[in-house]
């Protein structure tokens, strides 16, 4: 089977050397427009939200619902001859005695003195609404209003996160001596959209802090420490614009080529990064109202295995 890793890390690296960061497009003032499934209407999540974002924008799709194969013809539709599908992923927890033989349900307990759990990496496909021909009337894109207004929503996760955001000055930062966000005067920003952006950003770094998510900041592999907490707020803040129908925006550039070079030797460390902005987006969203945090489509979210010891499976 090929490698995951190295094929999505591959995608994200072209798309970065294109100049167009996978984790703020293709939503366009649109919470709708965030990739879900079209079955059971549930969002992706960590590195499948980026890998599909990815899709879209380079196929153009208009529709952000995706669907498999076997979905498709349980809906007595089918996919148009000639498409192809986008491998997505997820994590199942396998456990294994020490011996590394797999341990059956029906082992009684006790049998095993040492006990493994490893996450295996698996992957199905997926293909976008727009490939599939024969979808019953329910299943069609109704021409509905946003249940809010963009602005209003990402007014809501600052207001609600509890953070302490001063205004004042011409820099952007959060600083964890104090637990303080800054700002720059709201009438600064160029739209407002650009200040939302910006102050997402900021938030995500908030939500390390020892008393939140404790994200510790510290080097990782073929990365140093800062570079690393600047990808997870990047993703982290674009996650957030897309749940409050904001364009995404790159907000430190500098550190793309950083990026590059860790991602180049490095194939794992998107998924790592993708899954905790996935936690500090779903902090935030938590703080906003629980109801706002979208069950995982993934069998067990990316973020929530210990990527270190994954193993692939077909």
């Amino acid at each position: 089977m090929q490698d995951l890793y190295t094929t999505v890390t591959n995608r994200i690296i072209i798309a970065l050397e294109q100049g167009t960061p996978p984790w703020i497009c293709p939503w366009q003032k649109d919470t709708s427009a965030v990739p879900r499934n079209l079955v059971s209407g549930k969002p992706y999540r960590g590195i499948n939200f980026i890998m599909l974002s990815i899709e879209a924008m380079a196929a153009t799709y208009s529709d952000s619902r995706w669907l498999t194969f076997r979905q498709a013809n349980q809906l007595g539709a089918h996919i148009r001859k000639g498409e192809h599908g986008v491998r997505i992923v997820f994590y199942k927890l396998h456990e294994r005695d020490g011996h590394g033989s797999g341990i059956a349900d029906t082992d009684p307990v006790g049998c095993h003195e040492t006990r493994r759990v490893i996450p295996l990496l698996k992957s199905y496909t997926v293909f976008n609404a727009s490939q599939v021909e024969g979808l019953p009337e329910r299943c069609q894109l109704p021409p509905t209003a946003p249940l809010w207004q963009p602005l209003d929503a990402a007014e809501l996760l600052l207001s609600e996160s509890g953070a302490v955001i001063q205004h004042g000055g011409n820099r952007a930062f959060y600083r964890p001596a104090d637990d303080t966000i800054q700002l720059p005067l709201k009438d600064a920003f160029s739209m407002p959209s650009a200040y939302y952006g910006t102050a997402l950003h900021e938030l995500c770094h908030w939500t390390g802090h020892s008393s939140r998510l404790n994200r510790v900041l510290g080097s990782r592999h073929h990365i140093e420490a800062y570079a690393y907490e600047e990808l997870v707020a990047e993703i982290g803040a674009a996650f957030l614009c897309a749940h409050s129908g904001l364009e995404g925006r790159l907000e430190h550039a500098s550190y793309v080529d950083h990026w590059l070079d860790a991602l180049r030797r490095g194939k794992r460390l998107i998924f790592v990064a993708a899954g905790a902005a996935q936690k500090a987006a779903d902090f935030v969203l938590q703080m906003a109202g629980p109801e706002k945090v979208a069950v995982a489509e993934d069998v067990v979210p990316v973020d929530e295995a210990t990527t270190e010891d994954c193993a692939v499976a077909a």
